[in-house]
């Protein structure tokens, strides 16, 4: 199966953004120095004045004043940059960009293979035929595999972690001609171990629940009703049950943080924006004159539709009280 446009187009963004999140410390744009004890941006030193403050060339006020201007207005102005995207479009971040996201992704379809499950916790296997009819790929020794894979993004992540805090390049050299020093051995192998075991039975319950970003994100997407959210064609239910052959439903399937992506949004706290739901749907109902059920909506249709959905599904939890 190939993959939609768009998912081609977020595995490239997710690549680049994964490739500047290693090479970011090697060039100096944002790392903090133990050794040196002070951070850098952009290539420059970033230590807030305080050394200038500690040989008395400035005053507390002023050295009061970099603290606010150069760490308290950077931080919340970030801060402010990626939730006023979550308040308009979701999680975008997360979908699109974030590196840990990326390995979640990874890890899921080795297990997919292997297992016919996304997670080690998904209670029952996904339909085994992908979204456009082709057989999905099923073969246990794909579990040869699931751990090496998580390892070897658990120590990629923990060596560039210690490039975020130690010079890169005496990290690198360390770790080459086997002279680490004896701290950061420990740090990479205490990292390493504690990824993996995220990683291989965490990843889902970390971006749901641990992961600040993505609750900042989900809390500034949940206060917008008129948010981007994926949008589900409801009066035309008939044309979704079962879509796979009474093996359940191909958005279910794909979703890589197994959310129902039909849902209401309030159950959608923990939607990424991926939008593999969206393609699943739209190759699926590739001959169907009208087209998917699902889609992106957006302002006054978002809003509409989660009202137009919320009422309905009060209703059949209505109905289904009573019966």
């Amino acid at each position: 199966m190939s993959k939609p446009a768009l998912q081609r187009s977020r595995l490239l963004a997710q690549m680049g953004f994964f490739t500047l999140f290693a090479v970011t410390p090697l060039f100096d744009l944002f790392r903090y120095d133990l050794v040196e004890n002070h951070a850098y941006f952009l290539t420059l030193p970033w230590d807030l004045g305080r050394d200038d403050f500690l040989a008395g060339r400035i005053g507390s006020l002023e050295a009061g004043f970099n603290i606010v201007r150069f760490l308290f207005l950077p931080v919340l102005g970030l801060l402010a940059l990626i939730v006023g995207v979550a308040w308009k479009w979701g999680r975008l971040y997360c979908g699109w960009l974030c590196p840990h996201f990326s390995v979640v992704e990874t890890i899921n379809r080795l297990m997919l293979a292997a297992s016919g499950r996304h997670s080690i916790w998904d209670r029952k296997p996904t339909p085994p035929w992908e979204p456009d009819g082709t057989p999905a790929l099923r073969d246990r020794r794909y579990w040869l595999l699931v751990l090496p894979v998580a390892a070897g993004f658990a120590f990629a992540w923990a060596l560039v972690g210690l490039t975020y805090l130690m010079p890169p390049f005496q990290v690198y050299h360390g770790l080459f001609t086997v002279s680490l020093h004896k701290y950061e051995g420990i740090f990479l192998v205490a990292a390493t171990a504690v990824l993996t075991l995220e990683f291989l039975f965490a990843r889902h319950l970390f971006c749901r629940y641990a992961c600040a970003i993505g609750i900042f994100q989900s809390i500034g997407w949940m206060a917008n009703r008129r948010a981007m959210v994926v949008g589900f064609e409801r009066q035309r239910l008939i044309d979704c049950v079962g879509c796979l052959e009474g093996h359940g439903s191909a958005c279910d399937a794909v979703c890589p943080m197994r959310l129902k992506p039909r849902n209401v949004k309030r159950w959608m706290f923990a939607c990424t924006q991926c939008g593999q739901c969206l393609s699943a749907c739209r190759t699926v109902n590739c001959n169907n004159p009208q087209g998917p059920l699902l889609r992106w909506v957006r302002d006054e249709e978002a809003r509409q539709n989660e009202a137009r959905f919320s009422a309905l599904s009060r209703t059949d939890e209505d109905a289904g009280g009573r019966q």
